[in-house]
């Protein structure tokens, strides 16, 4: 029995390290929305991404001024080149979305957008800032990217306040995974407002 008892035990501890190795195994695989972009940016020739608390606050405040008001637009909470100036980028980019849970589909879905990938492959682009937040019914996702670059060295004593203000490009485009609130849409092609 002491034989039999013992290879009980081997069974019992080898199901019991393969199953912590299996829960395991998601949370180490999964990465996060930078590592993602990031990768997506490396095999198309640009480079890595990382977080910026500044670009995230700007993503934050987007992705709450969408769920709050139900409307998926890029101007929810005022112009785009007004709201990134705090960044001091000389380039930036947003993406927009709502519908999708998960970042993983989301970015899959910009990824499948020609507008939504060109913002993804913001060249020079150094920094991210990414955020969702539910509406009031909890059921709907709203996603706000922000991807920036072109950042201009801290501004020295004895340069004017015109010098030290970002220029800013902008690129947008809106993405929906359902229905939008759309105003002004000329055409609906697969769920975007063109």
């Amino acid at each position: 029995m002491g034989t039999r008892g013992a290879m009980i035990r081997r069974a019992v501890g080898g199901v019991t390290a393969a199953g912590l190795l299996l829960l395991a195994a998601p949370a180490a695989a999964a990465e996060s929305p930078a590592e993602l972009i990031s990768s997506f940016r490396l095999k198309h020739g640009e480079v890595r991404v990382a977080r910026d608390a500044t670009l995230d606050r700007i993503a934050m405040d987007q992705a709450r001024a969408m769920a709050a008001k139900n409307d998926l637009s890029h101007d929810a909470l005022g112009p785009f080149n007004r709201r990134v100036a705090p960044a001091r980028a000389g380039r930036a980019a947003e993406n927009i979305a709502y519908g999708y849970d998960s970042f993983e589909k989301t970015l899959g879905q910009w990824i499948d957008s020609s507008g939504h990938r060109r913002n993804l492959l913001l060249h020079n682009a150094s920094r991210v800032g990414i955020a969702s937040a539910r509406d009031a019914s909890g059921k709907r996702t709203y996603w706000a990217m922000v991807i920036a670059g072109d950042y201009e060295p801290k501004a020295g004593k004895g340069k004017s306040r015109k010098d030290r203000e970002p220029v800013v490009t902008v690129k947008r485009e809106a993405a929906s995974s359902g229905r939008t609130k759309s105003v002004g849409c000329t055409i609906k092609v697969l769920s975007l407002c063109i």
